[in-house]
């Protein structure tokens, strides 16, 4: 017991060095992180709805399209804050991907989600004190509409991912998220769920060949049917997801 003790009082003083980095860059990737991801089908449940996708084929192409979109759209953000975390350049892109989301849905989608990031991040990396202090320094500033991309990219770049490492994790978690929602809207089973993300899995990888490390002035949509679908999110007389 003394010895256990001992050991955790020693743990509370280290300094994060690159393996406790790596707990940190593996748990910001895990489901259970309490972020809201789960929420969002990103315009998923409205496909369905309007009978874009009836079965899997539909939802590969689907899946692949978000992806695709994500890529196109967003990568940069997320490259562009992990090369430089820090608050002048989070304001920046924060403020450039605000006026580039017309989807209201998305939009909405977007920077409840990076606050929930910002919010969970700033009280479990600890050890990161610079997460702290710029929400602190950004609530209620009315400054910073706290979108995701731009966030998710600071933390990877404060928890030492590299820009490749940061943009592939960012595709996981949305087709991780996309897969998790077809679940439970019963388009596919647990299985055939996880035999179709590792089967996309490769698509996803010629997808952020294809897009990273691009700056926001290339950033683009390249589904806008998409972007479309999903704003018609909140017109659905019964839902289950926020987006």
């Amino acid at each position: 017991m003394e010895d256990g003790m001992e050991v955790h009082k020693k743990s509370k003083k280290a300094t994060p060095s690159e393996s406790n980095l790596q707990w940190s860059q593996w748990q910001l990737l895990d489901s259970i992180l309490p972020t809201g991801g789960f929420a969002h089908s990103f315009g998923l449940e409205a496909a369905i709805q309007a009978r874009l996708i009836s079965g899997p084929e539909d939802l590969q192409t689907f899946v692949i399209h978000v992806l695709e979109n994500t890529g196109s759209l967003l990568l940069p953000f997320v490259y562009s804050a992990t090369m430089s975390p820090d608050l002048e350049t989070w304001y920046k892109l924060d403020r450039t991907l605000d006026a580039m989301l017309t989807n209201e849905v998305g939009r909405k989608a977007s920077y409840t989600q990076g606050s929930a990031l910002l919010r969970v991040a700033a009280a479990v990396f600890s050890e990161i004190p610079a997460l702290k202090s710029m929400r602190d320094s950004s609530l209620g500033s009315g400054v910073v509409s706290f979108h995701h991309a731009p966030i998710f990219g600071l933390v990877c770049g404060l928890l030492g991912l590299d820009s490749t490492a940061s943009q592939r994790a960012y595709l996981f978690i949305t087709m991780r998220d996309v897969v998790s929602a077809a679940t439970r809207l019963n388009l596919v089973g647990p299985l055939g769920a996880a035999v179709l993300q590792h089967r996309i899995a490769f698509l996803a990888e010629a997808i952020l060949k294809k897009w990273a490390d691009r700056t926001v002035e290339e950033a683009c949509q390249t589904a806008p049917l998409l972007d479309t679908v999903q704003g018609c999110h909140g017109y659905l007389f019964s839902r289950l997801f926020c987006s």
